[in-house]
């Protein structure tokens, strides 16, 4: 079966209209997937692999035959594509009727009409890290050139995802100074209720919270809230 292909230059400019910004990783992994598929002169199916504290999944496929070759490898805990992924190699299969490495997984692709594959490691080096994977029906489908072009949109891939990680760190960075900040807020007025009812200063205030949160085992913030709210309560009476 032959196909016209994309023009790489084409499926590049593509990629480059992508704000990434404001589209999901998800469906940025799974357009580069697609134009992948169709920048190549033969029948391919592409996938990309996502590992996150060692586990694989499959962020993104084109077709369920890229799938089921990727999940074999992630039940197995070894596979070319796991092997990219982890340390950013590029792991072709040139014939699966010949491949000894993984002979199970092999012999699986060769009897679901794969021939050939390659896997390209994304260059990050992050909690996630992951591979883009091309499976062609024919063996030997995959020529110095084609890789080149494949590394091309793994390294998009890798943009993306380096660009939601950073998006995802900021917006816990920022949950996080705000719960302190509101933390600190209600410290302090748990401060001025106790200064107000013992007559004391800011740092006995403080080690009074303290203690009742040391010997009562729970969070000074939580000890703080509730003195807070039996305050509020009893103005509000």
């Amino acid at each position: 079966m032959t196909h016209s292909p994309t023009d790489p230059a084409d499926a590049f400019a593509e990629l480059g209209r992508i704000k990434l910004g404001e589209t999901s990783l998800d469906d940025v992994l799974q357009r580069v997937a697609e134009l992948a598929k169709r920048v190549l002169p033969v029948p391919v199916e592409v996938s990309v692999t996502l590992v996150r504290g060692g586990t694989g999944h499959t962020a993104a496929f084109t077709d369920e035959l890229a799938l089921d070759m990727d999940e074999r490898q992630y039940a197995q805990g070894s596979g070319p594509c796991l092997d990219a992924a982890t340390t950013g190699a590029i792991l072709a299969v040139p014939d699966l009727a010949a491949e000894d490495r993984w002979p199970d997984w092999a012999e699986r692709g060769r009897k679901a009409g794969v021939g050939s594959s390659v896997s390209i490691g994304m260059p990050i080096q992050e909690a996630v890290v992951g591979g883009l994977n091309v499976y062609a029906r024919t063996p030997h489908a995959f020529d110095d050139d084609t890789v080149a072009v494949l590394e091309t949109f793994a390294a998009y891939a890798a943009v993306a995802l380096a660009n939601a990680q950073l998006y995802e760190s900021t917006a816990n960075l920022a949950r996080q100074m705000r719960d302190a900040m509101a933390s600190r807020a209600v410290i302090e007025q748990a401060k001025g209720i106790i200064m107000a009812e013992r007559r004391c200063t800011s740092n006995e205030a403080f080690n009074i919270l303290a203690k009742v949160s040391q010997d009562s085992n729970r969070k000074l913030r939580d000890v703080a809230q509730a003195l807070v709210d039996r305050a509020a309560g009893t103005s509000g009476r």
